[in-house]
């Protein structure tokens, strides 16, 4: 059954709200954000080195766009003046390092919203970084050390999209489901020593994060070009990263190819080859079984370390984290032509939103271990709702455009949390906020396991 979608104001902003990057994430929350936010469109300014066809929708909105490629060089000439004291960034650009505009708009006191952490140009590939310099784990790290300096400033909500964000969120709920259904009797965890504990006396082991998108273009993908529902360019990135995954207390050892950090919470492992390369299997109610790819997010990293229970400096519990993600049919075809070609990307991309004829995107998180199994609980949205939920959107990307709409209202209702990841807010707020716009969100066990 459709849910009805009401257009709550869920508050007024009254300061500027500077917007970075005009990809199909961008396209798509203009809509989320003039509909549920207190906000005019003369307020919105986006900064983007170009358009990606959003030009239109922009015009047609009224919202002033800068088109400008943010640089080392120049971002804080362009963009300091345009944030002061209670003002907003949402970032949803790609090789603008997201550390550097933590600290900008920590230092002109505006708050900061964004989907993942990105780095400058390079460093996702550059040669002269190791594998374990170029990896989330690497990058999340950069941006923790940020936060004693920060503590109590304005909230900058970090890596707060599909995934990354919103399944940290089904995690929780999925656990205290899975409580509820295994005749375990809990009190809603109040810390993340309480939700580490109701994950250990569940006994889950292993989380997948695992998607299926089955959308599909009428037009053939081509050969020398790359088809995806959502950031070509984004996607392409984190590919080729090192593959990463949080590593559990209950493995017994490495894979050949694996390595720790040498710095850092320890709570994630790296394997020497790229995400788009390695695969896995895995399991959602619609789909059944298939083989995903273990690609590097920051939410495998932050999701294993925020359930990690230490007795002292000595690690009791941490879960296996890692995403499996099975792409549209025609990207799998694009990351097959890119992967023999030594990752270098095609020179023609298409983003598919309005060709798309059917098909959905299954996303939700899978736990296993505890005394059911295995339980899947998240969004099974199809293509003819989302377009029914909003304009300018697929089932792809309104999953990310949701928690970017609740990320930044909960940044608004709790204005000094300095920065914070996904793991740490309000699940419950920000699924309620979400939920209008993920279609069916279901809960299903299975005796499916990965052996």
């Amino acid at each position: 059954m459709a849910k009805k979608l009401t257009a709550k104001k869920y508050l007024d902003f009254k300061g500027r709200m500077v917007m970075i990057g005009l990809g199909s994430i961008t396209q798509g929350v203009l809509p989320l954000i003039l509909r549920h936010i207190g906000i005019k469109p003369s307020q919105i300014t986006i900064i983007a080195a170009e358009d990606r066809g959003g030009i239109p929708e922009v015009e047609r909105y009224g919202i002033e766009f800068i088109r400008k490629r943010l640089t080392r060089a120049n971002y804080r000439r362009v963009l300091a003046p345009r944030l002061a004291k209670g003002d907003m960034m949402v970032n949803l650009s790609v090789e603008v390092s997201s550390t550097a505009l933590v600290e900008l708009c920590q230092e002109k006191g505006a708050f900061y919203v964004d989907t993942c952490i990105e780095p400058w140009p390079g460093g996702y590939t550059d040669p002269s970084l190791s594998v374990s310099g170029r990896s989330n784990y690497a990058l999340r790290e950069s941006m923790l050390k940020l936060r004693p300096k920060y503590r109590g400033g304005p909230t900058a909500v970090i890596a707060h999209g599909a995934n990354p964000g919103l399944v940290s969120h089904f995690v929780k709920q999925a656990m205290l489901n899975v409580a509820r259904d295994t005749g375990v009797k809990v009190k809603p965890p109040a810390s993340r020593e309480d939700w580490g504990a109701l994950a250990r006396r569940l006994g889950i082991k292993v989380i997948h994060i695992a998607e299926r998108d089955t959308q599909v273009s009428p037009a053939p993908k081509q050969v020398g070009e790359f088809v995806n529902t959502w950031s070509i360019d984004g996607f392409v990135s984190e590919g080729s990263q090192p593959s990463e995954m949080g590593w559990g207390t209950h493995e017994k050892a490495l894979p050949p190819d694996g390595a720790r950090h040498k710095f850092g919470c320890d709570a994630a492992i790296y394997l020497n080859r790229p995400g788009l390369l390695t695969r896995v299997r895995t399991w959602t109610p619609l789909e059944g079984p298939f083989h995903g790819f273990i690609i590097t997010h920051n939410e495998s990293i932050s999701i294993a370390d925020y359930f990690t229970l230490r007795n002292g400096k000595r690690v009791v519990y941490r879960p296996t984290v890692h995403y499996a993600y099975h792409p549209c049919d025609q990207a799998i075809m694009s990351m097959h032509e890119i992967a023999g070609k030594s990752l270098h990307p095609q020179k023609r991309w298409r983003l598919i939103v309005d060709e798309i004829s059917s098909g959905r995107d299954e996303l939700g998180v899978l736990l296993m271990g505890h005394k059911k199994g295995a339980y899947w609980y998240g969004s099974q949205l199809d293509i003819a709702e989302s377009r029914r939920l909003a304009p300018y959107n697929n089932a792809t990307s309104i999953q990310v455009c949701a928690p970017v709409l609740s990320g930044i209202v909960w940044a608004l209702e709790n204005p000094d949390r300095g920065i914070v990841e996904a793991d740490e807010m309000d699940f419950a707020r920000n699924l309620e906020i979400c939920m209008p716009y993920l279609g069916p969100v279901v809960g299903k066990y299975s005796d499916w396991t990965p052996l």
